[in-house]
């Protein structure tokens, strides 16, 4: 493998400014590697609004179809909020991405430096190493994608909103070996989170992960968790988990908590994998920061680009198969921003915060 070649979709308000960071620091990672990237940019959310009239452009879709993978960046914003729902940039963009490429799978790692327990919610006594976990959350199921799904006048008068929430046995099993695979790469344990007191798909989804788990990974320890007590724990004692993975909403919910209580959403990158593969036999992937577009601070040069670089290093670990290089990345923003302590203003707390770009330039030079 010489060349990587992938599509860049920037996004709107910082989206850009972290993007071509992150390009410069794959550049540079690469060039030390021997190898070369080959990407095209296009635009997408408020961007494929404002130059095609719609978030996710026929163009655009055709630029991820001869990609084998997606660096995305953040999408929406307040000049779009009065566009109808459906038409808005992060369900108009992210959603139709994820059903072209049955990107069934996310992926986001909950990791907070022990340098950086500052930046959390919780008390120092609960994370004094930090945190070190991972979501996964089915991602093209479940009640955002389940049918019917309608919003009626009723004879009465009144308004009536149908949303279904549906999944099928081989849907939670392949989520379940995702989870399975990662656990195995950390310390072997996976906690299903559920509703299954109250919801059939959620009594289906346990009585499926048992099953499977029993007969394709009896060395892994699995344990069942309701996911109204998954929330409460994720504040309590968030390192009592090693890898947690659940539904659509669920993971939708839980995955941005554990955001919050790692600090700054500046440091969370994640991945979005699915059924596909690509010219490399590796999984097709989205890979995007879990922040959004920041407007109040676009333009100013002042956003953590280290969640869109880290989003970089994930790429090239699932989709390009560049093990090496992606810690060598991770690596490199660990140190500038722990053993260097260079802190952009989300994670500051009292030092000197730098810019976008020295932040980058750091991690550059400690490539």
């Amino acid at each position: 493998m010489s060349t990587l070649k992938f599509a860049v979709l920037p996004g709107d308000y910082i989206g850009p400014e972290v993007m071509t960071e992150a390009l410069r620091v794959l550049e540079t990672a690469a060039a030390g590697a021997g190898l070369s990237l080959q990407y095209a940019t296009a635009d997408v959310g408020g961007a494929g609004i404002d130059n095609h009239g719609k978030a996710l452009p026929d163009s655009t879709l055709e630029v991820c179809q001869n990609a084998d993978a997606i660096l995305f960046g953040s999408v929406g914003g307040p000049k779009w909020e009065t566009l109808p729902p459906k038409e808005q940039p992060e369900r108009a963009a992210l959603l139709p991405l994820r059903k072209a490429f049955s990107l069934f799978a996310n992926i986001r790692p909950g990791l907070l430096y022990s340098e950086l327990t500052d930046a959390s919610p919780l008390k120092l006594e609960r994370i004094p190493e930090g945190i070190d976990i991972v979501c996964i959350r089915e991602l093209t199921g479940g009640i955002y994608f389940g049918q019917p799904k309608s919003t009626v006048q009723l004879e009465n008068g009144e308004f009536q909103a149908i949303d279904t929430m549906v999944y099928q046995t081989s849907e939670i099993e392949r989520i379940a070996e995702v989870a399975a695979v990662t656990a195995k790469a950390r310390d072997g344990r996976v906690c299903s989170v559920d509703k299954a007191n109250v919801l059939e798909t959620s009594v289906l989804w346990r009585k499926t992960v048992i099953e499977y788990f029993a007969k394709n990974h009896p060395d892994l320890e699995l344990s069942h968790m309701y996911v109204d007590n998954a929330a409460m724990q994720l504040a309590r004692d968030p390192n009592q988990f090693d890898v947690l993975f659940t539904e659509n909403m669920f993971g939708d919910i839980l995955s941005d908590e554990m955001a919050v209580i790692c600090g700054s959403l500046g440091m969370m990158s994640s991945a979005s994998l699915g059924t596909q593969q690509n010219s490399h036999d590796l999984p097709f992937g989205l890979f995007e920061p879990a922040g959004g577009t920041a407007p109040d601070i676009a333009g100013k040069g002042v956003a953590n680009p280290c969640a869109q670089i880290l989003s970089g290093a994930m790429m090239l670990r699932y989709s390009f198969g560049q093990l090496q290089l992606a810690s060598e990345i991770e690596n490199a923003v660990r140190k500038t921003v722990t053993i260097d302590g260079l802190r952009t203003g989300d994670i500051a707390f009292g030092c000197e915060p730098v810019g976008t770009v020295a932040m980058a330039d750091a991690i550059i030079a400690n490539l």
